[in-house]
């Protein structure tokens, strides 16, 4: 007797459908994907529990006739695939013609329908996969699914569900997904007759911040590439301490099918660079529309993963467009801060031009207090110079320091001894109402009015009504990375060669990867050469971090190559590399505690204006934060 049977219909349906109904969330999806191929523009879904009792999906689609309700129910019966070829170019979200009669083998359902030109529509009620009742019926425009006593036949699937809250996170998991692929529709969910869910239509970036209920900044991205038929569009969430998103995930769509690709998630990550932080996931949605010939979607029962015909191509498209996007962003946000203030209120006709100032020349360098730091080239501004002697005085302590006070410092030095005596007791009233009258006299760059420096970390500035608070070390550091990864892509790392060399001891690790990577070694700014034994001399050091030891310039390179060890080296070398630079750039910025004059502070916000990215440290961390007005009335309860 043989030991090969043929499954009888009702178990092989049950087995089938367990690759398509995982648990209530599937039945939503796939309930979902065929409204929308159905050409619905609103979409309303009801919930009882946590699912299994009650699913209702209804939509104001195309509709169907008796027939086709009655073949719908067929396993393999689809309106969406008609031939072979069409096999290798699938546009629709469904094709398979398996959900219907899958949830139908597991559940208690009801089908009712109506053509846009019919007068009456159609109900077909089936019980775990069995037909009983097929009847003409009064409804709307379109089609009401319901599906009740979900896994009643199947009582082992059901004690595998999760809790009723997380089956509900799955439900609006998906709900979400699908409407980010298409703005333009209207959805709502409703759980226990409590509406807890509406996206209105809306545009692409609105919707993006309804799913995600996330009010910073974003970065809009687009790219076209004709060639290869690529295009990618999509708003990003850029982290932002004062806005908080549902979800960091990174939503992605495919030809408007969401599906989950790690390649694309590793693309996007690339192209934000420099705006994450270590451990940071990139978030928001991105949709990426190609030719459907060069994409198969058949490789998973729940059509969640999908292969690309030339992934690299796609993957290298992906990091281009994010990273221009990145840049356009620096642009918008380079214009935004760095231009004439518009603050009216503020200046009266006539009004004296805002004092610029130049550096200290190294005489009163020398002489400056200690702590101060004098990092920056020469930089010339037009107009009045701030005198080196009042540029002395205006030095920052841990707390900032209003000019106007400084000012009265200066008119009390030019008084009498005698003078000086009554003013400690009685101030000047009239030079100080003098003053309170004539503009402002604070130094600025470019419409950022400098007001001092906090804890001789942040420097202060005012911005048209706005407070611009700005991380010296994180913009300083992005500054040297962005000069030193210049140079470094141009072969021109300026040298500083050492007047004297310097001898240093490497183990046998050290060694080897100074050997191997010698080209690497030089190509960054440093010259090392064999004394012997074991043995090397320090000639010469990058010059932009000529202020950290040799010997640890060294030593920072050599730990970074180490490494890239284990992949293939030409892989693995650039954001080696990319790393190096970082750390060097960190370790010679200006650190926490180093007090700047206001010449080095107009230097610093000239060269964030110059430089092409200057918006987040190399790390990923934010260089600068602006407080409105009204965000400062808010703090203040303020009407």
């Amino acid at each position: 007797m043989s030991k090969i049977r043929v499954l009888a219909d009702h178990l092989a349906n049950q087995i089938a459908a367990g690759e398509v109904v995982e648990r209530p969330a599937s039945v939503v999806k796939e309930l979902l994907e065929n409204a929308l191929d159905a050409g619905a523009d609103r979409i309303n879904i009801q919930v009882q529990g946590d699912g299994t009792r009650l699913i209702r999906v209804m939509d104001n689609g195309f509709g169907m006739d008796q027939d086709d309700v009655l073949l719908s129910l067929e396993r393999h019966a689809t309106s969406k695939l008609l031939e072979e070829s069409q096999l290798t170019a699938i546009t629709t979200l469904g094709f398979r013609g398996e959900a219907l009669p899958s949830i139908a083998s597991v559940s208690r359902m009801s089908l009712l329908s109506r053509l846009q030109t019919a007068e009456i529509g159609t109900r077909a009620e089936v019980r775990y996969g069995t037909l009983h009742d097929l009847h003409d019926d009064g409804c709307a425009c379109g089609t009401l699914i319901e599906v009740r006593n979900l896994f009643g036949n199947l009582p082992a699937r059901k004690k595998f569900l999760k809790s009723k809250r997380t089956e509900l996170f799955h439900i609006e998991e998906v709900i979400r997904n699908q409407a980010l692929a298409h703005p333009d529709i209207t959805f709502s969910l409703q759980v226990d007759g409590r509406k807890t869910l509406i996206l209105l239509a809306a545009g692409q970036e609105q919707r993006v911040r309804d799913v995600f209920r996330y009010s910073g900044t974003v970065l809009d991205v687009f790219s076209e590439n004709e060639q290869d038929s690529l295009m990618v569009n999509g708003v990003l969430l850029l982290p932002d301490a004062s806005s908080t998103a549902s979800t960091t995930r990174l939503r992605i769509l495919v030809n408007n099918r969401p599906v989950q690709d790690r390649m694309i998630r590793y693309a996007v990550a690339d192209g934000l660079k420099g705006v994450l932080m270590k451990g940071q996931q990139p978030g928001g949605a991105l949709m990426l529309s190609l030719d459907a010939q060069l994409i198969d979607i058949n490789v998973h029962p729940a059509k969640r993963e999908i292969r690309f015909r030339r992934p690299n191509e796609v993957r290298r498209f992906l990091v281009r467009a994010v990273a221009e996007a990145v840049l356009r962003h620096q642009e918008e946000k380079r214009s935004e801060l760095f231009h004439p203030s518009q603050d009216k209120s503020r200046q009266t006709e006539g009004e004296a031009p805002l004092p610029e100032a130049s550096l200290l020349d190294q005489e009163e360098q020398e002489k400056d207090v200690s702590g101060s730091v004098s990092c920056y080239p020469p930089v010339h501004y037009s107009g009045q110079d701030l005198k080196p002697q009042q540029a002395k005085q205006q030095t920052y302590s841990a707390e900032p320091v209003p000019f106007s006070s400084l000012l009265d410092q200066q008119d009390s030095s030019q008084k009498t001894e005698g003078q000086k005596e009554v003013g400690e007791k009685q101030p000047d009233k009239q030079g100080r109402e003098e003053r309170e009258n004539q503009p402002s006299s604070q130094p600025g760059y470019n419409g950022l009015r400098l007001i001092g420096q906090l804890r001789n970390l942040y420097l202060l500035c005012e911005h048209d009504e706005q407070l611009v608070v700005i991380d010296q070390h994180a913009a300083h550091e992005r500054i040297l990375y962005q000069q030193l990864r210049s140079a470094y892509e141009e072969r021109a790392v300026a040298v500083q060669n050492l007047l004297f060399p310097v001898t240093v001891e490497l183990g046998p690790d050290h060694a080897d990867t100074l050997e191997q990577e010698g080209e690497a070694v030089a190509a960054l700014g440093l010259h090392v050469e064999f004394f012997g034994d074991t043995t090397w001399v320090i000639k010469g050091v990058p010059a932009m971090v000529g202020t950290m030891a040799p010997q640890e310039v060294l030593f920072d390179i050599l730990d970074g190559l180490a490494t890239a060890s284990g992949a293939s080296r030409a892989e693995a070398m650039p954001e080696c590399v990319d790393n190096l630079l970082a750390s060097m750039a960190c370790k010679a910025a200006i650190k926490s505690g180093n007090q700047l004059h206001p010449e080095e502070m107009l230097a610093l916000l000239q060269q964030m204006e110059q430089s092409s990215f200057f918006s987040h440290c190399p790390h990923g961390r934010p260089v600068l934060k602006t407080f409105s007005q009204t965000d400062m009335a808010k703090w203040f309860r303020r009407s």
